[in-house]
């Protein structure tokens, strides 16, 4: 900010934050759902009698403005508010110009005496302002029956069993069930009370630390947050999770392998993260807030960290076979080994199957993070997370944002007919290098509207295919040809069924991870059995150039932590309707 300018509050910003957070609780939607169906009956009611004459009338108005007040219920402003207005009587530029019209208003003043009497006996509604019950609340929803004092006095009980009431990291989680809090929340409690400059936490220090989070937070969203945030920030980066997703690879159960492998640490955590980020930021910003946090599955999936003792069962984020595939995958397309692929090797991916149009989308910064794709040409493992869980799985929101991303050529926030030509002229083009007879883009055009059903003519927005039960046989059309293949030996009344199934309780993503794990498995258990046989054949040089590059490859870092996800400014659509 420049010397010269001062910061000024925006007032219209903060109340319309207010109002959309007031908007979406739960609460106000069933209210101004039911009013609103109340109101709609009442006016099909009314019009059916027309020989009501003025009373009925009058009772018509009556009940329109009874509906109107229960629309707005205790919460409703009062009707005289109304934003500030420029006066007109402002003087113009002269004090001549003051004084005239200071004697006009005195005239005015002694001629219209009764007006102006008139004008003072009108009364003025009541203000129901007071009556707005407290909705917004960033921290949590205050409880009323919390005794600070006895919860601790539990942790300085707990800390009473410690040497000098020191708690080291592995003692921490007696700690964290002294504060009512998961298992694997022992972590951030001790890296948040200043356990990693010391090796342990006092408990002075350590209740002075769980007191103001009590006193300021009130749900375990918030609490999360305020755990792993950096001093002076309310939301959550990549690097916050590190030290917690660190911890529970040294102390979960399911994970206890890893603990020699120290080098897939960061690979592992890399991974977890990633689809921290890809399910609970929706915002796509690269900052998790508490509201994002509170909408998610992620802290309950956490305190399943302490029932579950197989990782693999946590499938939504920590599942190690998950990381095995994503990162089995990844290496076979770096063949170079550089810890990066460019477009060269993404299109490798699955038998050349993604177009190269969309291949080029991808690298253009559309939703890759970072400024290695605009620079390099290439992409991180990071962002191959992204691109394999969204390509496997077209049905999560997250995904389809990803895939109308890439074909938003124009970013306008809808894909036009162009758009959809561009993409499935390539489609075309690998038909006919096969042999097979492509369907021209008006009638594929004709199916693809008839299976979306856009709300406007002549453009698809990310709403519609939010709607759409079949997105993937919508993105498999027009970049992914085996997948476009599949599609059309299906039967129709087959995929509707599928995509209907809303209960199901495996998703695509799932049925693919569990899919590649066996057959990577077994060409494991092949590949060791034909060492085992051959390896006696191997002379002594071979050997020692086998184990050297076996140490090369162990001792290279994977790769640097990932970047945010605000570091590249995202095509600017105007989607705040479509992230629910």
């Amino acid at each position: 900010m420049s010397p010269g300018k001062v910061l000024q509050p925006v007032l219209k910003m903060k109340v319309d934050e207010l109002f959309l957070c007031w908007l979406s609780q739960p609460a106000t939607q069933l209210t101004l759902k039911d009013c609103l169906r109340r109101i709609k009956n009442e006016e099909k009611t009314e019009t059916g009698n027309v020989d009501s004459g003025n009373g009925k009338n009058e009772k018509l108005a009556n009940k329109n403005s009874n509906s109107t007040q229960c629309l707005l219920g205790d919460t409703r402003l009062p009707l005289s508010f109304s934003p500030p207005q420029l006066s007109t009587t402002l003087p113009l530029a002269t004090p001549a110009s003051q004084r005239n019209i200071s004697n006009v208003r005195a005239t005015r003043r002694s001629s219209g005496t009764r007006v102006v009497q008139t004008k003072k006996e009108e009364t003025l509604p009541p203000s129901l302002s007071q009556n707005i019950p407290t909705f917004y609340f960033p921290r949590g929803c205050p409880k009323e029956k919390v005794n600070i004092d006895a919860v601790i006095a539990k942790i300085e009980r707990t800390f009473s069993e410690f040497p000098n009431e020191r708690a080291t990291l592995e003692d921490m989680g007696k700690v964290a069930k002294a504060c009512e809090c998961p298992l694997y929340w022992k972590g951030p409690l001790f890296y948040c009370a200043g356990g990693e400059r010391t090796g342990y936490v006092s408990v002075h220090k350590f209740v002075a630390m769980w007191r103001k989070i009590l006193q300021t937070c009130y749900d375990d969203a918030a609490k999360f947050v305020h755990l792993l945030m950096n001093p002076g920030c309310n939301y959550l980066v990549q690097e916050d999770f590190i030290p917690f997703l660190q911890d529970v690879v040294n102390s979960h159960p399911g994970l206890s392998f890893l603990k020699e492998a120290a080098e897939f640490h960061s690979r592992y955590i890399t991974t977890v993260i990633q689809r921290i980020f890809y399910t609970v930021n929706r915002s796509w910003s690269g900052k998790i807030t508490c509201n994002e946090l509170r909408k998610s599955n992620f802290l309950q999936n956490v305190a399943l960290l302490e029932e579950e003792a197989d990782i693999n069962q946590l499938t939504e984020y920590f599942s190690y076979e998950h990381f095995y595939v994503i990162y089995c995958k990844f290496w076979e397309l770096d063949t170079d080994h550089d810890l990066y692929i460019d477009r060269k090797d993404l299109a490798r991916h699955n038998d050349h199957a993604i177009s190269n149009r969309m291949i080029e989308r991808i690298f253009s910064g559309a939703v890759t993070r970072g400024r290695k794709a605009q620079k390099d040409g290439k992409i991180s493992y990071a962002d191959f997370v992204w691109f394999l869980i969204s390509e496997e799985d077209k049905k999560t929101p997250t995904s389809i944002e990803y895939w109308f991303r890439c074909m938003d050529l124009d970013g306008d926030g809808a894909l036009s007919m162009y758009e959809l030509e561009y993409f499935y002229e390539e489609q075309c083009q690998k038909l006919d290098n096969m042999a097979i007879e492509p369907l021209p883009f008006e009638d594929c055009l004709c199916q693809m509207l008839d299976l979306v059903k856009p709300q406007y003519e002549g453009k698809i927005t990310l709403h519609d295919l939010k709607r759409c039960k079949l997105t993937n046989v919508f993105f498999d059309t027009f970049f992914n040809i085996e997948k476009y293949l599949d599609h059309e030996q299906k039967d129709q009344f087959s995929m509707l069924r599928d995509g209907e199934g809303e209960s199901q309780e495996v998703s695509d993503w799932e049925k693919y991870a569990a899919e590649e794990y066996d057959i990577l498995v077994a060409e494991e258990a092949a590949s060791d059995q034909w060492n085992d046989e051959y390896e006696a054949e191997l002379n002594p040089v071979d050997h020692q150039k086998a184990s050297v590059l076996k140490y090369q490859m162990e001792k290279r870092p994977f790769f640097e932590m990932p970047s945010h996800l605000a570091d590249v400014d995202l095509d600017d659509y105007d989607y705040e309707e479509d992230f629910e």
